[in-house]
């Protein structure tokens, strides 16, 4: 485990475990989470004999609770910042859901010879919220609700949505994980309150679209069909066709945080991905 500074000063957290001279695999967390919601896919891949890295996005986990820059393309900037230190060559960087959108800006904008290959997983690209060139994604009126939530009371909210649509714990007949509920709370409530709440934006309105077909790379996309927080139909399928050489595999009925409740599966499909 480590830091690196970025320009502005700010720390970034990160594990780096496994052989230096294997094949390096970058994971990319999503909102409000860190490096530890990786756990089940950094314990497989690390058994696979890959080197795995995984960091806290500035103002999350154990990064510096920055003042700015909670936006992409600083969260881009900061992975390359990252990447450079530890001067990684070929790594595969898989995205969860705002690590999603992470990993499309910076895969876009990396230097040659930085990436092999991406995958996006339940990620929010090409575009959240509902637009005149986007009329499928959600009203603005629901990230307006997230924001008032958390200012309101972040730590009941950090509650709610584990409990509720990230996981599918809230529909009919679903093996509801306390652990798994107060593990997210935990990695929530270790970060910062004006990083959670301006990445709301980050997540929500940024748009992807340039980013998806300007990258090369192969790149897969998995997302579920029951996914109640980046919605199916609006995302995985679309990012796939803008990609220029990019895959989608769809998961039925599975939800938002399925690396977590269907690791297993998830876990094969990402190794033999990555051997392809």
């Amino acid at each position: 485990m480590g830091t690196v500074t970025t320009t502005d000063g700010t720390s970034i957290f990160y594990k780096d475990w496994g052989p230096r001279d294997a094949q390096p695999i970058v994971f990319h967390h999503g909102w409000p989470l860190s490096a530890d919601d990786w756990d089940a896919q950094l314990l497989f891949f690390l058994g696979e004999g890959y080197r795995v890295i995984a960091h806290d996005r500035r103002g999350h986990g154990r990064s510096s609770q920055s003042a700015t820059g909670h936006e992409m393309d600083t969260y881009a900037a900061d992975v390359a910042a990252l990447t450079d230190a530890l001067d990684l060559r070929d790594a595969v960087h898989i995205g969860h859901s705002t690590g999603g959108g992470e990993v499309t800006r910076y895969v876009a904008r990396a230097k040659p010879g930085r990436v092999a290959k991406a995958v996006l997983v339940s990620a929010v690209p090409p575009i959240m919220v509902k637009t005149p060139a986007n009329p499928g994604g959600l009203p603005i009126e629901v990230f307006d609700g997230f924001r008032a939530a958390l200012a309101a009371n972040r730590a009941q909210f950090f509650r709610d949505v584990p409990e509720g649509p990230f996981y599918g714990y809230n529909r009919p007949g679903a093996e509801v994980s306390e652990g798994v509920i107060a593990n997210w709370w935990r990695q929530g409530m270790m970060g910062a309150a004006n990083a959670h709440y301006e990445c709301i934006k980050a997540f929500s309105e940024t748009d992807f679209t340039e980013d998806l077909k300007t990258i090369t790379v192969p790149t897969l996309v998995l997302h579920g069909t029951d996914d109640q927080v980046v919605p199916y139909e609006d995302a995985g399928p679309l990012s796939a066709e803008l990609l220029q050489n990019g895959r989608l595999k769809s998961y039925d009925g599975y939800p938002h945080g399925m690396l977590t409740t269907h690791a297993e599966v998830l876990n094969a499909d990402l190794l033999a991905f990555v051997k392809e």
